[in-house]
């Protein structure tokens, strides 16, 4: 059974370079928040709730972490397999769903409108991650992972290629972005906006993540290029980017050791590693400065406190 490290620092929080020295805080290490789950996921913070949301797929629910107490409740069941959740610039929470097959913004009321189900009259994939950009569009990965079982999801025929898509949040066009990422996953922009990463996650021979300039006055991609090789074993999913530019990347699954989260700068360098017991998913920044790290990993949630802070709407 897992236990958290009893001494300063936590040895569980790794320097691979001499540039994460300034990242780890040596008075802070990895807890426990809750265990518990099948698979976790999309993880987003309220700080005007003190309170995180995160995604328990199998189980058809989203899960509630209050910071002031501690407690776990539902906050909702069923979730339609809910995956990765933001929050867009108004404060909603926007998520995507593996069974509807489609994106959803809860409104302040509880209401849910539905954002985006097809495009060019064909059903989405599987939404899978998402991040709400400072102009107010949406952007989001529609692998088939959830159509290709019944497990995160149900068995169903693919309609559309996979790929990255914007909604304008003014008009509410839809528009692929990029239709030729094997299994794209989770994505994150650069502190200016000016990039997008993108994970590869059925790339061969290794996974990789893709960066994009991003163009045309925000609505636009360049051609992608690897920035990051996960290597033989690596296993990249969903992802945030701190202040700094720094890429904070669900890690794990190929092999023990490499579970937890991989931190890397942004030339792509690996500058730090979180040692977790089970391979983290997806991750956010949150708490009162976003300076806490919480991490969905598997079966649990876990979190840690950082000496940076992740991106405004990240």
């Amino acid at each position: 059974m897992w236990q958290p490290s009893e001494r300063y620092p936590d040895p569980a929080v790794r320097i691979l370079d001499p540039a994460f020295t300034r990242y780890r805080l040596p008075l802070a290490s990895v807890e426990r928040l809750y265990t518990g789950c099948r698979w976790s996921e999309g993880p987003v913070w309220f700080g005007d709730g003190r309170f995180l949301l995160w995604s328990d797929i199998p189980n058809n629910r989203i899960l509630r972490w209050d910071e002031e107490t501690g407690q776990v409740s539902i906050f909702r069941k069923p979730s339609n397999n809910a995956n990765g959740h933001t929050r867009d610039r108004q404060g909603r929470l926007v998520t995507c769903e593996h069974d509807a097959r489609r994106v959803t913004r809860t409104e302040i009321d509880g209401s849910i409108t539905v954002l985006a189900d097809s495009y060019n009259g064909k059903k989405l994939n599987s939404p899978n991650d998402i991040v709400v950009k400072s102009d107010g569009s949406v952007w989001f990965t529609d692998p088939v992972f959830g159509i290709l079982g019944y497990y995160e999801g149900h068995k169903d025929e693919s309609e559309n290629k996979p790929a990255v898509y914007r909604l304008d949040g003014k008009t509410g066009k839809l528009t692929v972005m990029a239709d030729d990422i094997p299994g794209p996953n989770g994505l994150a922009f650069s502190p200016d906006e000016k990039i997008l990463y993108v994970v590869a996650s059925r790339a061969e021979p290794n996974r990789t993540i893709l960066a994009y300039d991003v163009t045309g006055g925000g609505t636009k991609l360049g051609k992608g290029k690897v920035l990051i090789d996960a290597g033989a074993g690596g296993s990249p999913d969903g992802f945030r980017v701190d202040i700094e530019g720094n890429l904070w990347c669900g890690w794990g699954m190929g092999s023990a050791e490499l579970d937890g989260v991989r931190i890397f700068n942004n030339s792509g360098q690996p500058i730090g590693h979180i040692d977790l017991p089970e391979r983290c998913a997806n991750l956010c920044f949150g708490g009162r400065y976003r300076n806490r790290l919480f991490m969905a990993a598997s079966h649990s949630l876990y979190s840690l406190y950082v000496n940076t802070q992740g991106v405004a709407g990240g």
